[in-house]
């Protein structure tokens, strides 16, 4: 039977099945502690490098998490978090195991995007909080990996580049709205069509981290940061993120309006419980 989504939470059915064999095959792992779900890029041979088939098992998990999960830690194996797309997939021989994208003239292109993209949309949603772990190079679809998620958590030795135009290519991962958001049209402009690495230090000075922290720290910092987020109620964690989340579109009036909404709705929600 398909587990039942958590409220906010959508349900969609992917062909990769979330067992430890199945996400293993496609370079992930996921380990599930209580409210606590950790997802591993789990290639550090290639440093974490993405296929088509991470995005698809990403997507996967997104869709059948465990409805009690409140916190979702993303982080990479070994010294990198994603060294961000596997080239191999633009080579003649293409990914091992893996079948090679549509050409973009194939009228299903787009489509094939679009469920990539679903391995990102799912960190997004009211019903959990996001944090990615960052150490080492995050870079092109890594970078945009740690910017689907809502909070960043940067190891001193982090190196963050969106390296898509460089290759040909533009952002197609999500990424490129919460990067305007965060540091602005002129900077995300900068960042994007120079392709440099950006360091620690500087991608905290942009707001692309909450936290920066020494290397050794990160696991540490972690696990004080989801410690911290877990003390605040699950019902009321969902409706202020989700309140949150429409701020920047709305106008203040629309804003109060949707305040007093999500209040009384809350407040209903735990009359009806009591």
């Amino acid at each position: 039977m398909a587990p039942v989504p958590a409220p906010g939470r959508p349900h969609r059915d992917h062909a990769v099945t979330v067992t430890a064999a199945g996400l293993a095959a496609c370079g992930l792992r996921l380990d599930i502690a209580g409210e606590v779900a950790t997802v591993t890029l789990s290639r550090p041979e290639r440093r974490n490098a993405m296929t088509p088939a991470m995005w698809h098992g990403l997507a996967a998990i997104g869709a059948d998490l465990p409805p009690p999960v409140r916190v979702v830690v993303v982080r990479g194996a070994g010294p990198s978090f994603c060294a961000g797309i596997d080239l191999r997939m633009f080579s003649a021989e293409g990914v091992p195991g893996e079948a090679p994208p549509p050409r973009p003239a194939d009228p299903g292109f787009e489509g094939w995007i679009a469920g990539c993209q679903e391995g990102y949309l799912w960190l997004r949603d009211p019903g959990i909080v996001s944090v990615a772990a960052v150490q080492g190079h995050a870079i092109g679809a890594g970078f945009q990996l740690a910017l689907a998620c809502d909070l960043r958590i940067l190891s001193d030795d982090a190196k963050l580049c969106m390296k898509e135009p460089a290759l040909g290519l533009v952002p197609d991962l999500t990424g490129t709205k919460p990067l305007v958001d965060i540091v602005g049209l002129p900077r995300a402009i900068e960042m994007c069509l120079t392709a440099r690495t950006v360091p620690a230090e500087e991608a905290s000075r942009l707001g692309l981290a909450e936290l920066l922290v020494p290397a050794a720290d990160l696991d540490a910092a972690v696990a004080d940061l989801t410690a911290a987020l877990l003390e605040t109620d699950a019902g009321t964690a969902r409706a202020t993120k989700r309140l949150l989340a429409q701020a920047a579109a709305n106008t203040l009036e629309q804003q109060a309006a949707a305040e007093r909404r999500a209040q009384a709705a809350l407040q209903r929600e735990r009359l009806a419980r009591s």
